[in-house]
């Protein structure tokens, strides 16, 4: 497959612009330049500390104790095998701290034989979903820690929780980006049309990015600061203010809210 791959592009080489060859050995300030490599810096985002992953039940309406007042709240319970931590790595292995955790037992059949192996080195059982969380320090944290909800959470915290929103399919500008529609009446032509999308002969193209109509949701989606209202550990579920991504059963990454100055720092 590769000696063919070769044979079809040696081919059609003679179809690609013929670039001067440059040597590097070039003299002067234009060699200089040129073997100068450019550094890539790699900036990756901490979390505030290692998370869980859970599954949304439903939403329903929490009445507070202490004043009465009806609060909406998001269920958010936890299958079968819990969280567990199926890989802890350093930046002496691995380049950079972070804590693999599993979540979903299921039966072995499930999964492949690599997965099996790499859970299996961490001694946890099958587990369907595997998530990373980066994090300053990963002292604390063995290869096959069960991760208890309750003990990493209390009521009251602020947690940052992503997940797939809903997808809506192909939907037009009203609905996608909130745009505003003509008049229904006095012959107006254009009700829920989206109108001039770009200017004439200058530039002559639509720009990059436009808002247009198109696939809308099913995507990932966070949503931040969200208020832990109760933990129920009879029922092992969590109550949360507000909506979240998804439909009943959607998978979610729940982690300690990012605050700067607090527990991310400010550089």
């Amino acid at each position: 497959m590769a000696m063919a791959a070769a044979g079809i592009g040696g081919a059609l080489g003679f179809l690609a612009p013929r670039r001067r060859a440059i040597s590097w050995r070039a003299g002067g300030a234009a060699g200089a330049a040129f073997r100068r490599r450019p550094l890539v810096a790699v900036r990756a985002s901490y979390e505030a500390g290692v998370g869980v992953m859970a599954t949304k039940v439903g939403m329903m309406t929490y009445f507070d104790p202490a004043t009465g007042k009806p609060v909406p709240v998001t269920i958010v319970g936890f299958r079968e095998g819990g969280n567990v931590v199926t890989q802890v790595k350093t930046a002496a292995t691995d380049g950079y701290d972070a804590v693999q955790v599993g979540y979903h037992g299921v039966r072995e059949a499930k999964l492949t034989r690599p997965e099996l192996g790499h859970l299996g080195k961490a001694g946890a059982p099958p587990l369907r979903h595997l998530q990373e969380f980066r994090l300053q320090s990963v002292e604390g944290y063995d290869p096959g820690q069960p991760l208890d909800f309750a003990e990493m959470f209390k009521e009251g915290d602020l947690v940052d929780i992503s997940g797939k929103s809903i997808g809506k399919g192909f939907q037009g500008g009203i609905k996608r980006h909130n745009f505003k529609r003509g008049l229904m009446t006095h012959g107006s032509k254009s009700h829920r049309a989206l109108g001039s999308i770009g200017a004439g002969t200058t530039p002559g193209r639509v720009y990059k990015g436009k808002k247009m109509p198109g696939r809308m949701g099913g995507t990932k989606t966070k949503i931040r600061k969200l208020k832990i209202v109760k933990i129920d550990n009879d029922l092992r579920v969590l109550m949360i203010k507000g909506a979240v991504p998804g439909k009943p059963g959607n998978l979610l990454r729940i982690a300690p809210a990012k605050i700067v100055g607090k527990n991310i720092p400010k550089n």
